[in-house]
């Protein structure tokens, strides 16, 4: 099995595929590296597909200090992925808590990154509901040290933006709600604690984002309530950001709907690649209805 070691000495396990270009898929909380098979198979046929589990996420080691998560932290072990495999640039692709690490990975080291895709990331972002998020967030924790991983995950997997992916696909969802029991309940736990409840809102980067140049594809379903005001604030702020907003779609976008996500991203890649993904022309006011002279 394959494993590389991050600056503070965690081993992550990763798996590889194809040849060309590499793609970093970075997964979300409720899912992990075997999330990414549907992009790993198409995007492989074309650019070099790398996908890791996170730490706490078996097989991946799981640090029992919490200090050894942070959103830092996940942004840092991206780089360390691309320092181990010897890869100078990638595009990254995150969904949900990865997304929020590739988007900061795009803030802390635009130099590494071909471009970004940041799919359902929201969820805290949003000012009206940062307490309402930090306080379930730690309560989910304490249910993952509870009742454990197999049992929990009956309740997690039917979360309001989950129930889109169970009612179009109960096959698909329950083989994520299956995975989603196998993780280490302890990981889970310090990962919610230290990673997602302490996570800055992206509102309050507002600055650094505005800054960024790196080209970025944003990505929500419009079943994801609290991922779509985030979504649009993202594609208003980062200048050469481009937004998809998916029908009939909730949270587990590349699982949901991976045709039209794959579909998606690779026109994405492919303008990137043309050097065509460019920021917004400053012609384009926002607050223009229609010119007059």
């Amino acid at each position: 099995m394959p494993y590389l070691k991050t600056t503070d000495d965690v081993n992550l396990y990763y798996e590889e595929a194809g040849e060309g270009t590499p793609i970093i898929f970075v997964h979300e909380f409720g899912g992990d590296l075997r999330s990414w098979e549907p992009q790993m198979r198409y995007f492989s046929r074309r650019y070099r597909c790398i996908a890791f589990a996170a730490r706490g996420y078996a097989p991946s080691d799981v640090p029992e200090d919490i200090e050894q998560y942070s959103q830092a932290i996940a942004a840092r072990d991206i780089r360390d992925v691309l320092d181990a495999l010897k890869i100078d640039r990638a595009h990254i692709v995150g969904l949900s808590m990865g997304g929020f690490a590739t988007l900061h990975f795009g803030l802390d080291y635009p130099e590494r990154a071909r471009s970004l895709v940041v799919a359902g990331a929201g969820y805290g972002a949003e000012k009206a509901f940062e307490d309402y998020f930090r306080e379930v967030s730690l309560e989910v924790a304490k249910q993952f040290e509870a009742q454990g991983s197999r049992q929990f995950a009956q309740t997690y997997a039917l979360a309001a933006s989950r129930i889109a992916f169970q009612v179009k696909d109960p096959r698909g969802w329950l083989e994520f709600a299956t995975m989603l029991g196998e993780h280490s309940a302890r990981g889970s736990a310090l990962t919610m604690r230290g990673v997602q409840a302490r996570r800055p809102s992206i509102y309050d980067l507002e600055a650094r984002l505005q800054s960024m140049t790196v080209p970025t594809l944003v990505v929500v379903g419009d079943e994801d309530d609290h991922c779509l005001q985030p979504g649009i604030y993202l594609k208003r702020t980062v200048p050469a950001s481009g937004l998809v907003v998916m029908p009939k779609t909730g949270h587990t976008l590349n699982l949901e709907e991976p045709a039209l996500f794959n579909q998606h991203v690779g026109e994405f890649l492919a303008m990137v690649e043309q050097n065509r993904w460019l920021p917004r022309d400053p012609r384009a006011v926002a607050a223009q209805i229609m010119k007059t002279s």
